[in-house]
């Protein structure tokens, strides 16, 4: 497993004013606005290469990845914790870096990459069911992994691999419920056509009426039926007079 840690120093500049004017000014530019913070010192405004971060974002580690970066000579551990893209050019249009203790232990969650052909698939005529995209470690920044290398080369129908079966090594501590499942085999499932019989059955049949539909008919052939009675009984009595 390879570890989140950049070589390179990122440069960034302060920045002056933090409303949407300054910053919409700052774009055109062509550098975005961000915040650096963490490590128990004041928050810095300030201006970075969007271009430099989206390659620390796309990189293997994405935003897991720890680097240097640089503000007025004043160097630091950084990593990426939050980020804003435009919803329809989809260029980056905001970061937020913090500052990283080297020695502090850190919560992260890692992406889990799946290694190998399942048998389940390959001869058994199932489906691979990825449950768990990533797993949450607690470790030092140095030891933070690019990604979990999760092996299916022996996965086959009824077997599942839980987080606890993840390698574990001794700088990685699982904060993941160790018994939820990670990957799976499932069946395919398929519809059943019907068999001609019962189409020409379904089809003999036709609509079936819904029965609040033949009450309505029944009452109706009533009301209609009693206005007959009621001529019949007053030219009868007419009759009879």
């Amino acid at each position: 497993m390879a570890t989140a840690t950049a070589t390179n120093t990122v440069e960034a500049k302060p920045r002056v004013g933090a409303d949407k004017n300054a910053a919409r000014r700052l774009r055109a530019t062509g550098e975005i606005p961000g915040v650096l913070y963490g490590a128990g010192k004041e928050p810095r405004s300030i201006s970075l290469d969007p271009k430099v971060m989206t390659r620390i974002l796309n990189s293997e580690s994405g935003h897991n990845t720890i680097f240097d970066i640089s503000v007025d000579g004043e160097k630091s551990k950084a990593m990426i914790v939050d980020w804003q893209y435009e919803p329809i050019k989809g260029k980056l249009l905001h970061v937020d870096l913090k500052r990283i203790a080297m020695d502090k232990v850190l919560r992260i969650s890692v992406p889990i990459e799946i290694v190998g052909e399942a048998p389940g698939v390959k001869t058994e005529g199932g489906i691979l069911d990825v449950v768990l995209r990533e797993v949450e470690v607690e470790c030092l920044p140095a030891d933070i992994p690019s990604h979990i290398d999760v092996d299916v080369s022996n996965l086959t129908f009824g077997v599942n691999i839980r987080v606890a079966d993840l390698p574990h090594g001794g700088k990685l501590k699982f904060l993941t419920d160790p018994n939820v499942t990670v990957v799976h085999i499932t069946h395919i499932k398929e519809e059943v056509a019907p068999t001609p019989e019962a189409a020409a059955a379904e089809a003999a049949a036709g609509p079936a009426e819904p029965e609040v539909i033949k009450k309505g008919k029944q009452e109706a052939e009533g009301a209609e039926a009693a206005p007959e009675k009621g001529e019949k009984a007053e030219k009868q009595e007419k009759k009879g007079k």
